[in-house]
């Protein structure tokens, strides 16, 4: 009995042998003819890959800054480190008491510093300093009591910033998102066609917002000693923010046009 199994055997072997070849030969025909006639060629896994084209589109609009943030800074030296820090910490409590009281203004403490100087043929002596923010949408009341804080208690403008509030910000982007998935459609449409396809679908879209603030450091009347010491009004310069939304993704290529005869 084992010699007629053996050739059942081999001969199911050399029957499965020209079917199997058959199948590669006629799955390679079947690529060959989708690629030629711009139809999703299969993967590996059975999926069709279909054409797929990368574009983006953006928008950008400027906005009026309307928020400002002031930096100014109390500074101090004497022989004694107590003496400096009392000085310091005096100037500092009258500026807050004084920014409490004006409507619109939020200040706030920050970069206390405390070191010692040591030059050659000089006494060691210490330098105390500490900065005080103040963060508004008046302008003109900020520029009043920054105005005031040099005069009445010698506090140095450090510099100044102007931003969008998160409210001008969102308002901005909102509207801009939508032109700019307009903006993306459209050279979508454009590139199906010019690749010969007419139609497309989105694919995976993702949507990225920026800002870029235009805007001049504060237009100043006097120098900043003298304004130190006279408590001359500054003039500010608010300027704009550049706010831009992009749109970039992928267009999925559908229904090829037919080769023109």
């Amino acid at each position: 009995m084992k010699p007629a199994l053996d050739l059942t055997l081999r001969s199911a072997r050399r029957t499965h042998r020209p079917l199997w070849s058959g199948l590669l030969i006629g799955f390679g025909l079947l690529a060959s003819a989708a690629a030629v006639f711009g139809q999703p060629i299969p993967a590996g896994d059975g999926v069709p890959r279909e054409p797929v084209v990368t574009v983006s589109g953006s928008a950008t609009t400027s906005v009026a800054n309307d928020r400002l943030r002031a930096s100014l800074r109390a500074e101090a030296e004497h022989s004694s480190a107590a003496a400096a820090a009392s000085e310091v910490n005096a100037r500092i409590a009258k500026a807050l008491a004084r920014a409490k009281g004006v409507a619109g203004v939020t200040p706030s403490t920050s970069g206390y510093s405390s070191y010692q100087i040591a030059q050659r043929d000089r006494p060691a002596r210490w330098r105390v300093s500490q900065s005080l923010t103040l963060e508004g949408r008046d302008f003109a009341a900020m520029t009043d009591l920054v105005s005031a804080l040099q005069a009445e208690t010698g506090l140095l403008l450090s510099g100044i910033q102007f931003s969008i509030s998160d409210d001008a910000q969102r308002q901005a982007e909102d509207s801009l998102t939508q032109q700019a998935i307009r903006n993306w459609q459209d050279r979508a449409s454009r590139a199906a066609q010019g690749l010969g396809f007419s139609g497309w679908r989105p694919g995976h879209v993702t949507v990225q917002t920026g800002s870029e603030v235009r805007a001049p450091y504060a237009m100043m009347r006097a120098a900043a000693p003298q304004m130190a010491d006279a408590g001359a009004p500054v003039a500010f310069e608010a300027g704009t923010s550049e706010i831009t939304v992009t749109v970039s993704g992928e267009a999925v290529l559908e229904t090829r046009k037919p080769p023109a005869r």
